[in-house]
């Protein structure tokens, strides 16, 4: 499954996208938010506070509770604020 950061969280990580082979039972955004954060200190920190993250999956903004089958792309961003 490619990862997409962004923003604060491709900073903190110290990359933009990374290939990832995904265990089968990761089966939504927030556990396979909890398997990065458990694989490096820069992941762990990124997604330390979930209130400050979003996901899109396929493109598509999706909730953290939000299922991964069929994710082939998963997003990683802040919240988008205008001006």
């Amino acid at each position: 499954m490619r990862i997409l950061y962004f923003a604060r969280i491709r900073q903190i990580t110290g990359r933009g996208q990374e290939d990832v082979d995904v265990p089968p039972d990761i089966a939504t955004v927030s556990a396979l938010i909890d398997f990065l954060a458990a694989r490096d200190a820069g992941c762990a920190a990124a997604f330390a506070d979930r209130r400050t993250l979003r996901a899109a999956v396929n493109q598509k903004h999706v909730p953290l509770d939000a299922p991964l089958s069929g994710a082939q792309e998963v997003a990683f961003f802040p919240p988008i604020t205008g001006g």
